[in-house]
């Protein structure tokens, strides 16, 4: 890890010089995303609509490879050392958040390489002859595919839950200090996956389940956030104040207004109504909270960086 990077990703060696950009809080949204999403397909795979043209087992392992490239794109961007990056496979280092996370993506982009050939699109039949005889012989063992079904829902979370301990695993950063913090991307990546199938779905069950589902979602997400502020405010003095960050401080408009009330609260009164059949299903309340899951990162990166222990007395 310190061979690949500057402080921008190892915030302890001087928490007061370097701040994260845009690549960072991008690159754990793209992977909570994709976590949710994988967690999803999984499921259905499990639940055998894989033998249907049905979206979430079509098309969504095959967007999760393009997601999972933008967000690691994302990630080599702020590498400082990128021409050295295949040095994090050359050593496991049980300590590093970094090594942790390129071992993980070894699990991943085959699992979902996996997923990808329980459902071949016609558009890409018959282009690369060795995947479609393999798509042949999984389909010809339904046990087969359900193992893959259940490894994706297992990746999906161990991705999911890495997004938040590389965060909490940096502890010069008082309000990333946090045992719930895993729980929280998880969470947040779930519903997001959620959002995005319902949104651009044409298949009603899926539609409504999921709609239903990102509703559960939301209101467990309610409840982590309640856990993480008291959390931070019966700790010590600099975790309350890094706490306050987001409660009255500086970062207080921003997390109230576009992570709570526009990516949870709106969107899931919303949701609620429509799964009531009070109103009809609409992408604003999905887009809402997609983009309040992007928002979430972009406050949490941003409030920790800020929240280091040389600036907890402010």
């Amino acid at each position: 890890m310190h061979e690949l990077t500057t402080t921008r990703m190892n915030p302890q060696i001087d928490p007061t010089l370097h701040i994260w950009g845009w690549e960072i809080p991008v690159y754990l949204f793209l992977g909570g995303l994709v976590a949710g999403i994988m967690i999803i397909s999984g499921y259905f795979i499990f639940k055998e609509r894989y033998k249907h043209s049905y979206f979430s087992c079509f098309w969504l392992p095959h967007i999760s490879l393009l997601l999972l490239s933008a967000g690691m794109f994302a990630l080599f961007l702020d590498l400082e050392h990128k021409l050295y990056v295949w040095r994090l496979y050359t050593a496991f280092k049980i300590s590093s958040p970094m090594s942790w996370g390129s071992w993980i993506l070894i699990l991943v982009y085959p699992t979902l390489l996996a997923t990808t050939l329980t459902r071949i699109p016609p558009a890409f039949q018959n282009r690369i002859k060795v995947f479609d005889k393999i798509s042949t012989f999984i389909n010809q063992h339904p046990t087969a595919v359900k193992n893959i079904g259940v490894l994706s829902m297992i990746v999906g979370a161990i991705l999911g839950m890495y997004t938040g301990v590389l965060l909490s695993a940096l502890g010069a950063r008082p309000l990333w200090s946090s045992a719930v913090l895993w729980v929280l991307f998880l969470t947040s990546g779930l519903s997001a996956a959620a959002a995005f199938v319902h949104m651009i779905t044409d298949d009603v069950y899926e539609r409504e389940l999921l709609a239903k589902a990102d509703n559960g979602f939301l209101i467990f997400e309610l409840f982590v956030f309640a856990q993480f502020i008291i959390g931070l405010l019966s700790s010590t003095q600099m975790h309350q104040n890094a706490a306050h960050l987001l409660l009255n401080g500086p970062y207080a408009a921003v997390f109230w207004v576009f992570v709570v009330g526009m990516g949870i609260i709106i969107p899931l009164i919303i949701q609620l109504l429509a799964v009531n059949h009070k109103v009809k299903h609409t992408p604003i309340a999905p887009i809402m909270v997609i983009v309040g899951g992007l928002i979430l990162r972009f406050v949490i990166v941003s409030a920790g960086q800020y929240s280091h222990w040389a600036s907890a007395g402010l």
